[in-house]
């Protein structure tokens, strides 16, 4: 099964790929509207043939942001199957990663929330 992680944020969504048992970074998007942001991640599942969604859930403002950002999405993509996946730390993880990693700060920060929907959704497939 083809699954898509979305870190989501007010300015850009970070996306990752799973296949199987493992999850890899795959784009982050920058956006000014909604509507264009789903019309992209609409895109993205038919070209990859995604068969299933994982939206990171944070606590706070925007976990509601992300929830509302979440309807909106399935309302648009139905019947593909969504579930919420707990993203706390990802961001972090993904940035202490890429310093292991000796990845060039500007590199990091421009894929950092493709990693970070990449743990996330790693941590996902792990526990199910």
């Amino acid at each position: 099964m083809k699954v898509l992680g979305i870190d989501y944020g007010r300015a850009k969504v970070g996306l990752a790929i799973g296949v199987g048992s493992f999850a890899e970074p795959y784009d982050v998007i920058r956006y000014t509207d909604t509507n264009s942001l789903i019309e992209k991640i609409g895109e993205i599942v038919k070209v990859e043939k995604v068969e299933k969604i994982v939206i990171g859930l944070s606590e706070n403002e925007i976990g509601e942001a992300t929830k509302k950002f979440a309807e909106a999405l399935h309302s648009s993509l139905s019947p593909l199957p969504f579930e919420f996946f707990d993203e706390t730390l990802t961001s972090q993880d993904a940035q202490k990663l890429s310093r292991e990693a000796g990845m060039s700060r500007k590199k990091a920060r421009g894929m950092e929330d493709a990693f970070a929907a990449s743990i996330m959704l790693q941590n996902y497939l792990d526990s199910n």
